[in-house]
């Protein structure tokens, strides 16, 4: 069978396959579905559920040594964060700054000098950055 022949074949298929939703015209009227309210969502008063603005301060030097004069960023002294936040926080900062990075002894390390990045997303997250070192 050549194709032309193969191609008209599966399209005549496809043109005679039932509509699922056919049969629902044929119903007449369906009930109306329930009517849900939405619900008043209050004001909140306390700090529960909201981003936390005062997680702490992080450290963010920039070190040559011991990486054949490249220049690394290190987020450091993170109090109270587990590692898995730490990576959100590393592959977030790489993405931005269009870097590779990675989390060493629960600090962030970021390839190149993008101090101003880090802290940028830093305080996004609610940490207080300081750039720390000379």
């Amino acid at each position: 069978m050549s194709k032309k022949k193969r191609k008209a074949a599966n399209s005549a298929e496809i043109l005679q396959t039932p509509n699922a939703f056919g049969a629902l015209d044929a119903l007449g009227s369906l009930p109306k579905g329930p009517d849900v309210e939405q619900p008043v969502v209050p004001l909140k008063t306390s700090k529960r559920g909201q981003k936390n603005t005062s997680r702490g301060r992080v450290d963010i030097i920039r070190q040559t040594s011991g990486r054949g004069g490249k220049g690394v960023t290190i987020a450091k002294n993170f109090i109270s964060i587990g590692l898995s936040e730490k990576q959100e926080l590393a592959k977030k900062i790489q993405k931005s700054c269009g870097v590779g990075g990675t989390v060493k002894d629960g600090c962030i390390e970021i390839q190149g000098d993008k101090r101003d990045e880090v802290k940028r997303i830093l305080t996004e997250a609610g940490f207080n950055p300081v750039f720390a070192g000379g």
